[in-house]
């Protein structure tokens, strides 16, 4: 077992790789009084299509959403919901782009917890009964994501932006594609992606790591390596599909959405600085204490904005959604912005400090710990000890030669208006 120090935090990691591949992360915070457990698989539904020595697979859309929904109907008639709720430990699950994980969390009965959790999502059991029944399930699932205003935009700036990358389809697929899903195509998803060379688990809170590392070995010892399949890539152009678009729904108060897509192959930094420096950009120039927040606060154009950096492949994408009066001048004072890049070395250095005050805090709360671990490991196969230090070392120089780099014109814009008035 491996100890890793948390920079200055008087906080430690422990990592250990078992021999048949899964990774273990554990960071005791002994003085908290909560756990989480997390038991992750490296499959999301960027997969879509995959071989191994054997056979070439092009499963149904959405099938690894599915196939998450379905580790909860065990062959004992348990409901793992159940089960940890009788405990007295909330747990669920999630699927993204690229991972799903399975977790549990609470203040008491972490051994049995833990053994629990890891002993479930090793046991699949899927029937062609189950199977159907789980459609008409998610069918419902899928349509009402579809009436929420905030997912049609999201899905449509991701139509816009991507030609080819499976980021552009929803998560869960489409009803005619999980129409198709059978129980064969639920086990060759399972037995090809949850075995234990791709996947993880972490553990943040009270607990013995020594108990928790025991806990794992019996009963994940006895799991095999296998080769890991082969994904096949998709080849995504560095233009936008889409540069501009307007939809018409219920909404009372018109949203805008913005994706600037940059390709992150020409910059010659690691991905936690290039993604450091991407969010540093962004702070500056559409954060809290920004010119532009000011100016659009004044003129009432919007109460709250949401941006978030992605990564994928060779690419970095950037995302800003916001409601608004008036989306036609919030998106003119945006592309101002963009053109002008108002970025000076003193917001540069009080967004320093703030982002190393706020590391420090972090491992103050457990959830938070979790967040950022989590992320960790799926950006950077690896808990990050030394982020502080990496803040610390950013140059306002480097930031400068970083945004030469950009072009802030590649970039797709949507509308979402009122269907019963005009534009």
């Amino acid at each position: 077992m491996k100890k890793i120090s948390l920079s200055s935090l008087d906080r430690d990691c422990y990592v250990e790789t078992l021999d048949n591949g899964l990774e273990v992360y554990m960071i005791p915070l002994l003085d908290k009084k909560n756990y989480f457990i997390s038991y992750a698989t490296r499959f999301g539904s960027d997969v879509l299509e995959f071989s191994n020595n054997k056979d070439k697979y092009k499963p149904p859309l959405g099938i690894a959403h599915f196939l998450e929904h379905k580790m909860f109907e065990q062959e004992d008639g348990i409901d793992p919901f159940s089960y940890f709720a009788s405990s007295g430990t909330d747990s669920n699950a999630s699927t993204s782009f690229d991972n799903t994980q399975y977790i549990c969390y609470g203040t008491k009965n972490f051994k049995d917890n833990l053994r629990y959790l890891l002993k479930f999502v090793n046991s699949p059991y899927y029937t062609d009964e189950n199977v159907t029944k789980e459609k008409g399930i998610i069918a419902e699932e899928i349509k009402m994501y579809r009436d929420i205003p905030d997912f049609q935009l999201e899905m449509k700036l991701r139509e816009s932006l991507y030609h080819k990358h499976p980021r552009r389809i929803d998560i869960a697929g489409t009803v005619d594609e999980i129409n198709k899903i059978t129980k064969e195509d639920l086990y060759a998803c399972y037995n090809n992606f949850y075995i234990p060379n791709n996947m993880f688990v972490l553990i943040v809170g009270n607990f013995s790591k020594e108990e928790a590392s025991r806990i794992i070995k019996e009963e994940l010892s006895n799991k095999e390596k296998h080769t890991l399949p082969v994904v096949k890539k998709v080849i995504e152009p560095t233009s936008v599909k889409t540069k501009e678009v307007t939809i018409k729904s219920s909404v009372e108060i018109p949203k805008i959405a913005l994706g600037l897509k940059v390709s992150s192959k020409e910059f010659k930094l690691s991905d936690l600085e290039l993604d450091l420096y991407f969010n540093m950009l962004t702070t500056i120039l559409f954060g809290a204490s920004s010119i532009f927040r000011e100016k659009t606060r004044q003129d009432k154009l919007l109460s709250s904005i949401y941006t978030e950096w992605e990564s994928i492949n060779n690419f970095k994408t950037f995302y800003l959604m916001s409601s608004t009066i008036n989306p036609d001048k919030l998106i003119i004072e945006i592309k101002k912005v963009l053109k002008e890049l108002p970025i000076d070395n003193e917001s540069f250095e009080r967004i320093k400090k703030v982002w190393i005050a706020n590391e420090v805090k972090i491992y103050d709360n457990v959830d938070l710990v979790v967040n950022n671990s989590y992320d960790d490991i799926l950006k950077y196969e690896e808990i990050v000890p030394n982020r502080i230090d990496i803040i610390k070392k950013m140059k306002f120089k480097k930031l400068v030669d970083l945004v030469e780099k950009i072009d802030f014109n590649n970039i797709s814009i949507v509308k979402m208006v009122n269907n019963k008035r005009n534009i």
